[in-house]
């Protein structure tokens, strides 16, 4: 089977990429088993009590022989299988994050579905409980995509894949990386792939069921490496901050997004010539009513104290402007028309992103992503994006200044 080569292999730390139902869990169980029986004390942790289940299942099927006899002592509520006397068990819990994986330890550290877990579950806790006994570590994960982006407390969505390529780089025997997909699972049908994958995009079903970590998307106009390399963790002295906001096209809370973003600009002499810089302060993007959205747009203006805040008229100005005003110390909107297609009004930006003239400050997950993977021939409206480059062109940082490729309503 294709998770044999990662349960038998001797290395301290152990990362798997999987696919959707490729039998990462089992493969998991089938280690744990394993350790355990070799006396070791088992700890697996997975963000959600419906994925501890699948686990465990796969646990007690195995050691069911010496459950049913009572020579193993078992706890159903605290998911504890134990030898007794001894310290030698397996135990399963869940862990979003740090907190609650604090008061235990483990000599074989599992964390299941990895990327979706705040990365503080390693490396504040995970890997110190380990170094008592140097304990070993097997960390499994599915590269996320945009639609499992939103319940992942990760700070950085792809902090798995970079341990990942870590991993893979590593020449001293310690780190060891496993990838299989879906399609390797002998036990899947193909009529179960095709449901799994029904209701996906192309890119989903190449990170969820092909199991690839996803860097960019060909003919998307940012890369991962092109916002990595201006990334900082401060803006410089803002001299002007604008909150950009693309609204929802309609007054449904559960049909698209909002796009709110807030840029500033600096000056910055990061090429030893003082020139303005745009900063990418925050993403307050939602799903919501015209209400929340707009009730969000003014919260950030006041948050950052912005110069403006610049909203596409589009799509009914009238009614953005309407609902804005009705906010309780709404800031005066001023309401803009796009007069060009969505990638030639962004072209500006691109520029100024490939100059090294755009910094996001900290990860900005969720406009990270639609970057990186919107293509100008999509059909999906961008709304992250259009707020961004709203927002900054409005800085007018650029060699044509302000207001490129926009004209602003009277």
């Amino acid at each position: 089977m294709h998770q044999q080569p990662f349960i038998d292999s001797p290395a301290k730390r152990i990362i798997i990429r999987a696919g959707r139902r490729g039998g990462k869990t089992v493969g998991a169980a089938t280690l744990a088993v394993k350790r355990f029986a070799a006396g070791r004390r088992v700890l697996y942790a997975a963000p959600t009590s419906e994925q501890i289940d699948a686990f465990w299942f796969e646990v007690k099927r195995a050691l069911q022989r010496d459950l049913e006899r009572e020579a193993l002592y078992k706890n159903e509520t605290d998911h504890v299988i134990e030898v007794p006397g001894t310290k030698q068990r397996i135990r399963a819990k869940t862990a979003w994050n740090a907190e609650t994986m604090r008061g235990d330890y483990a000599d074989v550290l599992i964390l299941d579905e990895f990327q979706l877990m705040n990365e503080d579950t390693w490396e504040i806790v995970g890997a110190p409980m380990l170094l008592d006994n140097d304990g070993d570590a097997v960390l499994i994960y599915t590269p996320p995509s945009i639609r499992s982006a939103g319940i992942s407390k990760a700070r950085d969505p792809r902090h798995a894949a970079k341990m990942f390529q870590r991993a893979q780089a590593d020449t001293s025997g310690r780190w060891a990386s496993f990838h299989f997909t879906s399609r390797d699972n002998p036990h899947i049908s193909a009529d179960a792939l095709r449901d799994i994958a029904r209701d996906m995009t192309s890119l989903a079903i190449r990170q969820e069921i092909d199991a690839e970590d996803i860097e960019d998307v060909p003919g998307a106009l940012w890369t991962r490496s092109m916002i990595d390399a201006a990334r900082v963790s401060k803006p410089a002295e803002l001299y002007y901050i604008a909150v950009g906001l693309d609204p929802s096209a309609t007054s449904h809370a559960s049909s698209d997004e909002a796009g709110i973003i807030v840029a500033g600009a600096g000056m910055c002499d990061c090429k030893g010539i003082p020139e303005p810089h745009a900063f990418i302060l925050d993403d307050s993007s939602l799903l919501g009513s015209p209400a929340q959205w707009a009730m969000a747009a003014v919260s950030a203006f006041h948050r950052f104290k912005a110069s403006g805040l610049f909203a596409e008229s589009n799509q009914g100005g009238e009614m953005v402007a309407l609902t804005i005003s009705t906010i309780r110390d709404a800031p005066g909107v001023t309401l803009i028309h796009a007069n060009q297609g969505k990638r030639v009004r962004a072209e500006p930006v691109v520029a100024l992103y490939e100059q090294g003239r755009v910094h996001h400050v900290g990860i900005l997950p969720g406009l990270e992503d639609e970057m990186c993977s919107w293509m100008a021939t999509s059909s999906e409206s961008p709304n992250r994006i259009d707020a961004m480059v709203y927002a900054v062109l409005q800085l007018g940082i650029g060699a044509g200044g302000s207001l490129v490729a926009f004209e602003i309503d009277e």
